[in-house]
């Protein structure tokens, strides 16, 4: 009976070669004989960049290093040394390296155990060896071939006698003294005298081969490294004319060449793949985890581009919209300040250029005029207050009023009170003029930079990914009437992708310009919108086995973007409520990836829909340097993009097509914002947040956002101001970095003369 089940396993596997629908086809390419380094080799390996090979057999019970000019062409090997391990374990049967080869692993079959060296030189056994341990590696019978892996925390032993793969495991990676035994696999209804072992870097494929039918044998494991989930999938026949009982295989780290050593020949036999670890069918990218997390993390990374981008801008339509009362918002050359609420609320200065004739006039005169109340207040003349208008009208806006109430014998000084009123109503006019002018001509330039870290875990499909993302945006706008403002903004950014187990990375640079402009649409209700165009560049490395293939992929994008939010006002708490919706079409340009058995991959476009609902709260507080405001944000997004597919292909074989559906469906996330405003009164303004993004399916983004807006002013000050019954003049300029003041005072309403003079130097550290 179980002759018969070999005889129809060989003619199922015959069968199945021929109507396999798979286009890999090994191609032998050349062979060399070892003979004379060892007559019985067993087992054999590699260094990472395929320049060192190593073997080894139980007749000379050593390890042979030779070297290659060319990597992983063994025409080009020659023999330089040998290491001999017969006197921990005679017969010995593979060799195997940890990542850096400062560790070597030989398997013996007389202890049956594997004996662990280091090296004092990486993959270098004419350097200091030093022995550890040997471990023993029951219940193995015929201890025949050896794998690891990557991370070397699963340990392999091919049993030539039970026919079986035996699985251990290693708490501590590469240390050997940690290992347990776990299962076992048999394998004898494939292949009744199993002599080689290896996996696929991902641990998802397992090879063996062997005497009894001359074929690679290759099994799929669905969970990686668990040889309780692998199942038989298809075989490749050694024809006869190459070689008879194989010995060992294995593969170049870039899984585009195989090398089976043989027995009967002592001989190792080159290949070439049409495809990566393509021995009988090549692997489907779309099952490949890290194909997949590559393709998923470009796709996301281009719609989370639009709204990083939009993000700053609609940053700073929020910022001028929570400070649209403050003065620093519009370039001022001179700055006047008014504390005493009549004047304030009379003259609402706003912009004040020094060319307007009739504040030269006034300020001109206005010392002089202090000069001569000053004098007839030396002379024994008196000043008098309407005690009962300041004691009725305390909140009275009419000057007319106040300067009437106010009586004194000096000529100069009524006829200056009389005239105040209609040279302030004067002035008002003019400067409100000049304001408006101001505003519509001078921009108000701003910035801010973001440093964002996240994370999304892995699924059944897809690797986890690590994303950093880093950028600076530039921009300047300017107030129109009605209540618009527009302007421009320009960014520039980086975003840095880790995903997969090793090796695989997207860094992807970008540059774009928006377009924004923000809308009265009511007292306190807003509609701010966006449009903008973006470029960037991805380098993309994708792991191949134990290497990686390079790619450069370019993406072109528009986009744009509608928020409208309504404010809601309670004392000094202001509630706004918003929606808004993102929308941007992304095309992603083809590319292949370096080496002729890598993947190429077709143009992919990406739609984008986002809509989000939410809100923020704002308060404000007045500080001695400036106004301080806190504030929150939160929303919900909605992603109802369309999905996206990529079509994947063999640079070797273009006609087998692999096509990656449903990219990045529809996702709900939450976003939420914490941070504050400090406007200050020398003209620069900050901002800052934090931001956490947190999908449904537990993925996230922790964003920290810098801003700086810097008002353009000359460095130069004039200050007038009435305190109580105080008034103040004061002359500032700031001359490399000091602050000069000079300025005086005066008491108006005090039967008590207190005039002063100052001059002030001061510097802040």
């Amino acid at each position: 009976m179980k002759k018969f089940l070999k005889i129809f396993y060989i003619v199922f596997f015959t069968l199945a070669l021929l109507s396999s629908k798979a286009s890999a086809v090994p191609t032998w390419v050349h062979k060399i004989d070892i003979t004379s380094e060892e007559s019985r080799p067993n087992g054999f390996t590699f260094n990472n960049d395929g320049t060192k090979m190593f073997i080894t057999g139980h007749i000379g019970d050593d390890v042979n290093e030779y070297t290659l000019s060319t990597a992983w062409d063994i025409s080009t090997a020659s023999f330089v040394d040998s290491f001999s391990t017969k006197s921990e374990d005679s017969q010995s049967r593979d060799v195997k390296f940890n990542q850096d080869g400062t560790k070597m692993f030989v398997l013996g079959q007389i202890n049956i155990s594997v004996c662990e060296y280091t090296l004092s030189t990486g993959f270098d056994v004419s350097s200091t060896v030093t022995f550890i341990d040997c471990k023993s590696v029951s219940p193995v019978g015929f201890a025949e071939e050896l794998a690891f892996s990557p991370d070397g925390t699963k340990m392999f032993v091919l049993d030539n006698t039970g026919n079986d793969v035996n699985e251990f495991k290693l708490t501590t990676g590469f240390d050997i003294s940690t290992a347990s035994y776990v299962q076992t696999l048999i394998v004898d209804v494939e292949e009744n005298t199993p002599t080689g072992l290896a996996f696929t870097y991902d641990g998802t494929k397992m090879f063996v081969t062997g005497w009894e039918n001359d074929s690679v044998i290759e099994y799929t494991l669905s969970t990686a490294f668990d040889i309780s989930t692998a199942s038989m999938g298809d075989s490749y026949a050694i024809a006869d004319a190459v070689e008879n009982k194989p010995s060992a295989l294995t593969f170049s780290s870039d899984a585009s060449k195989m090398f089976i050593m043989g027995r009967s020949g002592d001989k190792v036999h080159e290949y070439t793949l049409t495809c990566y670890y393509g021995v009988v069918n090549c692997m489907d990218p779309t099952s490949d985890k890290d194909d997949v997390a590559s393709v998923e993390a470009q796709t996301e990374s281009a719609k989370q581009l639009i709204q990083h981008t939009t993000y700053p801008v609609l940053n700073r339509m929020e910022w001028l919209r929570r400070n649209n009362n403050n003065s620093n918002l519009t370039n001022q050359n001179i700055k006047f300040q008014f504390s005493n609420e009549i004047l304030a609320s009379l003259l609402d200065v706003g912009s004040i250029k020094l060319d307007n004739p009739l504040l030269n006039y006034w300020i001109k005169k206005l010392p002089d005029k202090l000069v001569a109340v000053n004098g007839a207040v030396e002379n024994g003349q008196s000043i008098t207050i309407g005690r009962e208008y300041k004691k009725k009208n305390k909140n009275s806006n009419n000057l007319n009023n106040f300067t009437t109430a106010i009586k004194s014998d000096n000529p100069l000084l009524n006829s200056w009170i009389n005239k105040l009123p209609e040279k302030i109503t004067a002035l008002r006019a003019s400067l409100k003029e000049k304001s408006s002018k101001d505003k519509k001509s001078n921009w108000s330039y701003w910035s801010e930079g973001t440093v964002s870290i996240g994370k999304i875990g892995d699924s059944l499909s897809s690797s986890a990914k690590n994303i950093n993302t880093t950028a600076i945006t530039i921009g300047a706008d300017r107030r129109a009437d009605n209540g618009r403002m527009f302007g421009l903004a320009l960014r520039f950014g980086n975003d840095d992708i880790n995903f997969g187990n090793v090796k695989n990375s997207l860094d992807v640079d970008t540059v774009s310009l928006t377009l924004y402009g923000s809308r009265l649409l009511g007292e306190d209700k807003f509609i701010d919108s966006l449009i903008g165009i973006g470029s960037f560049k991805t380098d993309i490395v994708n792991a191949v086995g134990s290497s990686s293939t390079k790619g450069t992929r370019d993406g072109k994008q528009i986009f744009s973007s509608f928020k409208i939010r309504e404010t809601f006002k309670k004392n000094k708490l202001n509630f706004t409520p918003n929606i808004k919706l993102d929308l941007g079409f992304t095309s992603l340009s083809d590319y292949s990836e370096n080496g002729s058995t890598n993947l190429k991959f077709d143009s992919q476009d990406i739609g984008t829909i986002i809509t989000s609902l939410g809100g923020a709260v704002d308060s404000s507080s007045n500080l001695r340097n400036g106004t301080f405001k806190p504030y929150f944000e939160y929303d919900y997004f909605a992603d109802m993009s369309p999905s996206s597919e990529q079509k994947i292909s063999y640079i070797s074989d273009t006609s087998s097509t692999y096509t990656l559906t449903n990219i990045n469906s529809s996702t709900h996330n939450f976003k939420s914002k914490l941070g504050f405003d400090f406007i200050t009164h020398s003209g620069w303004d900050f901002t800052s947040s934090y931001q956490r993004t947190q999908s449904k399916g537990g993925g996230y983004s922790d964003g920290l956002y810098f801003g700086a807006n810097y008002i353009s002013r000359r460095d130069i000050e004039y200050a007038m101001s009435l305190d109580s019954n105080k008034a103040f003049l004061d002359y500032k300029r700031n001359i490399n970095g000091f602050n000069f003041t000079v300025g005086s005072n005066y008491t108006l309403m005090s039967e008590i003369p207190d005039y002063g003079a100052i001059l002030k130097v001061s510097n802040t550290f």
